[in-house]
């Protein structure tokens, strides 16, 4: 299985794991459908939003493992 990493784009995450979104908005990043998913990537909408990158993301690969 794929895993996700923070490089990654937010919209391409939520497309191709739907299970992300919970994810995503248990961090508070609710951006998920916003025009800046589409081309922010995880670390840049982490940063923004004050959230620590390597947590969300190891939390985002164990939510897609299950």
């Amino acid at each position: 299985m794929a895993e996700i990493n923070a490089q990654m784009t937010i919209s391409e995450v939520v497309q191709k794991f739907p299970e992300s979104i919970e994810v995503f908005m248990s961090h508070g990043l609710g951006c998920v459908g916003c025009s800046a998913a589409r081309y922010e990537n995880i670390a840049q909408g982490a940063a923004v939003h004050g959230i620590d990158v390597d947590t969300l993301v190891a939390d985002l690969n164990a939510a897609i493992k299950k």
